[in-house]
């Protein structure tokens, strides 16, 4: 499979995963706002919306297997300054939060991760051009 092949795959995995997600994301959110449910119910239905996040990881996995070298390093140094990075600027925050700063939503650190994954391929990719 070349590397076409493998990205147009994996966009077409990612876009369903994604509207399934953003789907059941409004769906989960009008059934918590508008019904009153058993907190057990309420944990079911918040986390739904997981699950395609779940399909999301399996086509971007699928996506690096497939790649060929030059790309599977980029992605491997672009993915590892994301965590790495990421975690610092939440260990971080973490001390801040002991001095009165407010506490940092959970939520958002996977976004976070993906943004500055998605940032640093730029980078990457241009020093190996």
């Amino acid at each position: 499979m070349n590397q076409t092949q493998v990205l147009k795959r994996y966009y077409k995995e990612f876009f369903i995963s994604m509207t399934f997600y953003v789907i059941l994301l409004i769906a989960s959110i009008t059934v918590i706002e508008n019904f009153n449910l058993p907190q057990a119910i309420k944990i079911i239905v918040v986390l739904i919306p997981v699950i395609p996040t779940i399909f999301v990881i399996i086509a971007i996995m699928r996506a690096l297997q497939d790649s060929d070298e030059l790309q599977q390093k980029v992605q491997l140094n672009a993915i590892t300054f994301s965590a790495i990075t990421t975690g610092l600027i939440t260990f971080s925050y973490g001390f801040l939060e002991n001095i009165g700063f407010p506490s940092f939503p959970t939520i958002w650190i996977l976004p976070i991760m993906f943004f500055l994954w998605g940032i640093s391929l730029g980078y990457f990719w241009r020093k190996y051009q």
